[in-house]
């Protein structure tokens, strides 16, 4: 019964709450390995079956974030129950999230940024990479946005582009001239060479002629890193991070940066004031004469 319930759930997120494709995995898996775990009706689930369930995730070493990831998707699951009217008990009531200790986010000096972006241009994918890169960086786009981002999306005479981001929600985000030289170079001289029998307006095209993928641009990333004997350990959303510390270290007021990035709430933005007082700190310690 259990795992019908789960796709009424799974539909109900697809089509009426919008979430995307890889928010719906997420979910998805979390209720695989609840399901897979629970051998009882789902009426017949009480609290201690879920403590029991989260000892087990502890003895499995999932991490805090995991399982606090584990226990917003169950909160989520009975919670459409409920209001669905397939369950009378909520056990999910006192379950309290675990305390995830917060850690700053790790980001790229703008040298190692320079070196990252500095691609020896000489073929159609070099070309897509730079501008993948140079887009990534000038407007903090989240890898998943960054692959699905499309042709008419950008508007490089405006100098913008539309994303449609978490939830569904849209947003507009300025660019940088390097990033529109760059895509205006690759769009009107390099894309077309990408392009295999299917034709699709994605914006970046992989070597089968179809959308970049977020495995497929991290791997690109890993490997001019190593080209570039980068020694920071750092993954696609470094670049999202880097992005929004630079600019806070350079002045940008933290509101707009929330709207760039595309947060929901400020104080999600607020962790890159903690990551520039950390730069304060450095710059103290390197320069004064008492430090």
């Amino acid at each position: 019964m259990i795992d019908t319930y789960i796709d009424e759930f799974i539909e109900y997120l697809i089509i009426d709450k919008k979430y995307s494709e890889n928010t719906i995995k997420s979910y998805k898996n979390d209720l695989k390995k609840f399901e897979n775990y629970i051998k009882k009706q789902i009426n017949n689930i009480n609290e201690n079956d879920i403590k029991n369930y989260i000892k087990y995730l502890n003895k499995e070493n999932d991490d805090t974030k995991t399982i606090s990831h584990n226990i917003s998707t169950l909160r989520s699951f009975y919670k459409f129950l409920l209001i669905e009217k397939k369950v009378k008990n909520n056990p999910m009531e006192y379950i309290e999230l675990p305390k995830i200790r917060k850690t700053l986010p790790k980001t790229l000096s703008i040298e190692e940024i320079d070196k990252l972006l500095d691609i020896k241009l000489k073929d159609a994918f070099s070309y897509r990479n730079k501008a993948m890169l140079e887009l990534m960086y000038s407007s903090g786009l989240r890898v998943s946005e960054l692959v699905n981002v499309n042709i008419h999306d950008i508007d490089t005479s405006n100098c913008i582009i539309r994303i449609m981001g978490k939830g569904s929600k849209e947003r507009i985000v300025p660019l940088g001239d390097y990033a529109i030289n760059y895509l205006e170079l690759y769009l009107k001289e390099y894309r077309e060479k990408l392009v295999k029998k299917e034709m699709n307006d994605y914006l970046f095209l992989n070597n089968h002629g179809k959308k970049m993928t977020r495995q497929g641009f991290f791997k690109i990333l890993k490997q001019l890193a190593k080209e570039k004997n980068i020694k920071t350990e750092f993954s696609p959303h470094t670049l999202r991070h880097s992005f929004a510390t630079h600019l806070l270290n350079g002045g940008a007021d933290l509101r707009s940066i929330q709207e760039m990035l595309g947060h929901e709430s400020i104080s999600t933005t607020q962790i890159y004031t903690h990551v520039s007082k950390e730069k304060l700190k450095e710059n103290y310690n390197n320069f004064h004469p008492h430090a």
